[in-house]
């Protein structure tokens, strides 16, 4: 059976419509560096917190305006981000210490996956993180490999 290709050609609105959502969304990009978390939670060595200090430092010097630096994940799913809390709180007193360094101007921010994990990021208070990114796994595989549970119970 042979498949028929229909090209459909857009009405004037939908092209006026495209043109400003790609003028939107192209003059809007957000770049946010994720090795902190990202990178190291593949590790197969557990990194001292000293070490995730130290790269997150190297990338504010660098330039990077906007870190994801940890994940607050069960350690049994993830090891590497078993001190996401002491990370933050190091994070925060690095702020605190320095009031008009490039660290204050830059955005830090955690993932994750559940009620929990947000529960945790916020109890380590204001200073530390300026945003929290909330994730839902787009399948069940997926989320039963990387948090544990299925979608519907990491949402509640």
């Amino acid at each position: 059976m042979r498949s028929k290709i229909l090209l459909l050609r857009p009405t004037l609105p939908q092209f006026k419509l495209t043109r400003y959502l790609y003028r939107c969304i192209s003059s809007s990009v957000k770049i946010v560096e994720v090795s902190p978390r990202d990178g190291l939670q593949n590790e197969c060595a557990l990194l001292p917190i000293e070490t995730k200090i130290n790269l997150i430092k190297a990338l504010v010097k660098a330039g990077c305006s906007h870190i994801e630096t940890a994940s607050f994940v069960s350690p049994k799913k993830i090891p590497a981000m078993v001190d996401s809390k002491e990370v933050s709180k190091q994070l925060k007193d690095w702020r605190a210490n320095n009031p008009n360094g490039k660290c204050n101007s830059t955005v830090f921010s955690v993932l994750t996956p559940n009620l929990r994990g947000l529960n945790d990021a916020i109890s380590i208070g204001p200073g530390a993180l300026d945003e929290v990114a909330v994730f839902a796994s787009a399948s069940e595989a997926f989320s039963h490999k990387n948090i544990g549970c299925s979608i519907k119970e990491s949402l509640e």
